[in-house]
């Protein structure tokens, strides 16, 4: 695998690194070693799917509160996403900057978000769908999410909203919850 770091600390661009010939190619998508060789964390506690029906689709900005923080590492095995890392980690230097790229089954990129960082999408091709690698499962009462839409955080959506969730939609600005997401943060 080639890894890129990025603008955020923590958020790094995760590419294959392809051993091709007239067959096709192999390459890894994961390694605990290497991982852990650049301080990123191996863990892998659940696997998820998701499945994108039309092009324009926005999901996100989804996080967890420590203690249940999660790592993600992101990859589209089918279509094409706008991925985008948030930091909402309120000691960093980067606070409330985020980083964008595009992941597709055809460049075979990955994203790999941090504990403390947001993350969001918009699907680029109808029938996308993403795999997602975390550390920690689901905690019901840590989640939370910020509005995609939010002038705060810069988000600029290549696409026309054609799907949204009622939650993703009706989610808080930043404005709104700042103090409580600063000190559950720092939690």
């Amino acid at each position: 695998m080639i890894y890129q770091e990025t603008s955020i600390a923590g958020v790094w661009v995760v590419d294959l690194d392809r051993k091709a010939d007239a067959r096709g190619y192999f390459a890894r998508v994961f390694c605990q070693d290497e991982f852990a060789k650049r301080g990123l964390s191996p863990a892998v506690s659940q696997v998820n799917v998701g499945h994108n029906t039309r092009k324009g689709t926005i999901r996100g900005v989804h996080f967890q509160y420590p203690p249940h923080g999660e790592v993600k590492l992101v990859r589209a095995t089918r279509g094409a996403v706008l991925d985008v890392a948030v930091d909402l980690r309120p000691d960093s230097p980067t606070y409330l900057a985020h980083f964008a790229v595009e992941l597709s089954a055809e460049n075979g990129r990955a994203l790999y978000v941090p504990e403390g960082c947001g993350h969001a999408y918009q699907t680029l091709e109808d029938g996308t769908d993403l795999l997602y690698f975390t550390s920690r499962p689901w905690a019901p009462g840590f989640d939370d999410g910020l509005s995609p839409f939010d002038p705060a955080l810069r988000i600029a959506w290549p696409l026309p909203v054609t799907e949204i969730s009622t939650k993703d939609r009706d989610a808080r600005p930043l404005e709104e919850k700042r103090a409580d997401l600063e000190r559950r943060m720092r939690s």
